[in-house]
């Protein structure tokens, strides 16, 4: 019994590591689609892309597309946290930097931890604990709230913290008669109506060129590749172990920043990211 823990643990974390490479890859592709188009309109095109995606690979598996547990009340509190957290990330990582945005997320592993703990009775121990409150130290070194290097906008990020966090524990609670691949069309489709509101909304007109096109596509791949990753990392192992490998998104985040945005992260942002 040990060893299948271990051997189940050691899957579900090493999945959270790919998925947090491929988000922080589609971040990083929707942060600079975003100097030409109206952010509804990503969010329309990346649900849309995923949705098809993920329906291609439902037939492919002979599963049916709608399945009557998608009504069930895990799976619709999923959806709406779903919502919250890829719309205000969205946001965070078009008004702020990519690794700010990035660096408040990582308090999603702590609030996954004491939800599974408060409503799956998940036993966490001490070392975990511990561990886990370090690395949220670290987080806060990079984002000083209430200095000057503290970004308002920093709050859409707080937002989608609880949004993702959400969206993990309801994964995890979703029924088990839904596929991986039938929970990803249904992630996917709740982000079309979220971008066609936010565009009705803003009243932007609708501006692409064949640039952004190609990284929006690339953004769809790449966050289909983490969608399905991050699920089976939830349904894998117990969510106080897989979770806090969250935190390697930070360091995907810092690379990407620094290679491709040009950032010069300080020294206590520095600091942080090694705590």
């Amino acid at each position: 019994i040990i060893l299948e823990s271990f051997l189940e643990n050691s899957r579900g974390s090493i999945f959270m590591v790919l998925a947090m490479a491929a988000f922080s890859i589609e971040d990083m592709l929707i942060k600079a689609a975003a100097n030409i188009v109206p952010l509804g309109l990503i969010l329309a095109l990346f649900g849309l892309g995923g949705m098809m995606i993920f329906i291609l690979l439902t037939w492919k598996k002979d599963e049916v597309v709608i399945h009557p547990a998608i009504l069930s009340r895990p799976i619709l509190v999923r959806a709406g946290c779903e919502v919250i957290g890829r719309l205000t990330f969205v946001l965070a990582i078009t008004l702020t930097s990519l690794s700010s945005a990035s660096a408040i997320l990582q308090a999603t592993p702590l609030l996954a931890i004491i939800g599974a703990a408060f409503f799956f009775g998940e036993e966490v121990g001490l070392k975990r604990w511990i561990a886990v409150v370090i690395g949220f130290i670290g987080v806060l070194m990079i984002i000083r709230p209430g200095l000057e290097g503290f970004e308002s906008a920093s709050l859409f990020a707080v937002i989608a913290t609880l949004g993702f966090a959400g969206r993990d524990l309801a994964t995890c609670g979703a029924p088990k008669v839904l596929s991986i691949i039938q929970l990803g069309v249904h992630g996917f489709f709740v982000l079309i109506p979220t971008g066609i509101v936010m565009m009705l909304y803003s009243g932007e007109p609708i501006r692409i060129d064949f640039l952004s096109s190609i990284q929006i596509t690339g953004a769809i791949i790449f966050g289909v590749i983490a969608y399905n990753a991050l699920t089976i990392a939830m349904r894998t192992g117990d969510v106080s172990v897989v979770s806090p490998f969250r935190y390697t998104r930070l360091l995907f985040a810092l690379i990407l920043g620094v290679f491709v945005f040009g950032a010069n992260p300080d020294l206590m942002t520095l600091l942080g990211s090694l705590l």
